[in-house]
């Protein structure tokens, strides 16, 4: 491939469609969503991507159900501990100063992003009790999050919500109908196939 997106952002959508579809408790689904993120991860590292940013829960997400939201949380915190394990710069971005961001995750939240040196590791951002308008009333919190290139959105659904709306200003976006527990690599590739076709101009 000729154009490779150095930043890709992925809202994966459809844990509890799927749950549902499966006969599970929607609160299930988000554990179902732990190994697509690794397969995802994995394959952007062998295209030579630089960057992901996977949407984990947002502040309006909390309003959900008790169970969901300690599902999804957990779900989180795990994914956390097992992208670490696959030699990758982690950073977690979201409201801190509420209970809903688990308290696990702090010490990830607190990271500045390192200079490069040498052989660069794919970096890894969770978006984690996240909000666009906590983002902006804090000055832009996700600042040293760069630009993103492409967003691939799973479970079919056409819209960002309210996923980092600075740095997607000109990003694509590519929809992928299959929920996400159902993720399979040929969707990532794709995407990428997609991308190539796309007038990347950033307005000029």
């Amino acid at each position: 491939m000729k154009r490779i997106p150095k930043h890709i952002g992925i809202i994966p959508d459809g844990n509890r469609r799927w749950a549902k579809g499966s006969g599970l408790n929607k609160e299930d689904g988000y554990a179902y969503g732990l190994e697509p993120g690794l397969k995802l991860l994995r394959a952007a590292r062998n295209y030579g991507i630089e960057e992901l940013t996977y949407y984990g829960f947002t502040v309006d997400n909390c309003k959900r159900p008790k169970e969901q939201v300690i599902a999804f949380s957990d779900a989180c915190v795990r994914a956390v501990k097992m992208i670490e394990q696959e030699d990758v710069e982690v950073y977690v971005i979201g409201n801190t100063n509420s209970s809903c961001f688990p308290a696990e995750l702090l010490s990830y939240a607190g990271r500045s992003r390192q200079p490069v040196c040498g052989e660069e590791r794919v970096r890894v951002n969770l978006l984690v009790n996240y909000g666009w308008k906590w983002d902006m009333k804090n000055g832009w919190a996700s600042h040293e999050i760069p630009r993103i290139d492409m967003v691939i959105r799973w479970g079919g659904m056409c819209r960002l919500s309210g996923f980092l709306p600075l740095q997607t200003v000109y990003s694509d976006f590519y929809i992928v109908k299959d929920l996400w527990p159902d993720f399979q690599e040929k969707h990532f590739m794709d995407a990428l196939q997609w991308y190539q076709e796309q007038d990347i101009t950033l307005g000029g």
